[in-house]
């Protein structure tokens, strides 16, 4: 079933903790029959709003399914701002099965994936930059991707957007009163004032767009390879990196056939780790052949290349460009407990021995550089722009730019306030909110037409 398509008239049920066993297992109902549903399937003090309400829930037969504790929130007071019910039960696999199809049969459905959240924005409860900060919440994996998902379900990039919104209507609506009602003497901003606030417009625009790059990577993690000729010690940096002994690293070259990929968290960021097979052109091996391959999709799909090299031995050739991608990269001068030899002394990378440990925090600031274009930390409290918020920020900052040629051009207002209109219209996705009236409010609000 497709759940934008589903009645919000419909109770719906579900587990809201992980499925396994573990010690306490939580469900939810949310609807306008969850207090019918909780007192049906709930025996013990009459529940109240907003306390947790020790008892046991049964079956048809009355028999004790389990005890739990039911918490009961009347809506609009919710998560999703219906009357929802959450039950606490143990958390064993059968009794949570065993407790959701006790609600379903008093008349619950099973929620589709989201539909908690789902119900929560069209109840005005989030706005969709809050609804998707939740998923964010739940899969961060570093202290920094989980502060900016903090931030984001906090409201911050939403209220950066209503800004927006509320400026842009502003405009339009000066814009679009000279057009339609003439004999209110309305005058149009000057040709000045109207340039300066559509830059002003753009310049916050660029500003969100300029936290794309570390939203991808707070969600993501920089996806880093490790490249390098075989025996360069490519699978001790990563193991270096991880902190235990991950990848298997011998002597003999091809020891490394496929990729390995692990996570980790560096200084707050998450980094995608890549092992990749040793780069030579003189094998035979067809299985090492195939890693060598795969080593050049990865290289190709990178956000950062670690080029590994032995600085003890003769430089025996580099990583071909055309390899690269376009990706950042990080000459990671190897072996540096040993005398450098004379071809590496002036290549200016960053020396470390993955033996003994050294070089290690130089190497981790390459990386956070890379991270931050050298900022050395988050850019402001907008910082979780995803692709799909990027996408419409770049429709908006087009229409903004195409309202700012027609005006210059001196082009009828229609077309300016058309242009306007689009800006309006892709700003609004972010949010999930796009709204005529919102126009119509501020047009009569400020300039009392229809008196």
């Amino acid at each position: 079933m497709n759940p934008t398509l589903t009645s919000s008239t419909d109770t719906i049920a579900a587990p809201a903790s992980p499925a396994g066993a573990g010690a306490v297992a939580l469900l939810r109902v949310s609807g306008p029959d969850a207090a019918r549903i909780a007192g049906e399937v709930f025996r013990g003090p009459a529940l109240q709003p907003r306390r947790a309400t020790f008892g046991s829930l049964t079956g048809e037969d009355g028999s004790v399914i389990d005890q739990v504790l039911v918490t009961f929130f009347k809506g609009p007071a919710s998560f999703t701002g219906e009357d929802t019910a959450e039950i606490a039960c143990h958390g064993g696999t059968l009794v949570t099965r065993r407790v959701l199809e006790r609600l379903l049969q008093a008349g619950a459905r099973a929620a589709e994936p989201g539909e908690f959240t789902r119900r929560a924005f069209l109840n005005s409860k989030v706005d969709l930059t809050q609804a998707e900060a939740v998923m964010d919440l739940i899969t961060a994996q570093t202290d920094l991707a989980l502060r900016a998902a903090n931030r984001q379900l906090a409201g911050a990039l939403g209220a950066a957007i209503h800004l927006l919104l509320a400026d842009l209507l502003g405009l339009l609506a000066h814009v679009e009163a000279h057009i339609d009602f003439p004999e209110e003497d309305i005058d149009p901003d000057t040709g000045a004032a109207l340039l300066a606030k559509v830059d002003a417009l753009v310049s916050r625009v660029d500003a969100l767009l300029a936290t794309a790059g570390q939203g991808k990577i707070l969600r993501e993690g920089l996806r880093t390879v490790i490249a390098g000729r075989p025996n360069a010690g490519k699978s001790s940096l990563l193991n270096r990196l991880l902190g235990f002994e991950r990848a298997i690293v011998s002597e003999t070259p091809g020891t490394t056939r496929d990729t390995i990929e692990e996570v980790i968290s560096l200084r707050g960021f998450p980094v995608r780790l890549v092992d990749t097979a040793g780069l030579r052109g003189d094998t035979e091996d067809g299985v090492e052949r195939e890693g060598i391959s795969r080593t050049g999709r990865e290289l190709r799909a990178a956000d950062l290349i670690l080029e590994v090299v032995d600085a003890s031995c003769p430089d025996a050739g580099r990583l071909d460009p055309a390899e690269e991608g376009g990706a950042a990269r990080v000459l990671v001068l190897n072996k540096s407990d040993r005398p450098h030899h004379a071809d590496w002394l002036a290549a200016g990378g960053v020396p470390i021995s993955c033996t003994d440990g050294s070089g290690m925090e130089a190497l981790a600031d390459a990386i956070i550089a890379v991270i931050t274009r050298g900022g050395g930390g988050l850019q402001g409290a907008e910082v979780a722009v995803n692709a799909r918020h990027q996408a419409c920020l770049e429709r908006a900052r087009a229409a903004l730019l195409g309202a700012r040629a027609e005006f210059v051009s001196g082009s009828s207002p229609e077309f300016t306030a058309l242009d306007l209109r689009l800006a309006l219209e892709a700003l609004g996705e972010v949010v999930g909110r796009v709204d005529v009236e919102d126009l119509l409010g501020v047009v009569f609000s400020q300039f009392c037409i229809g008196k």
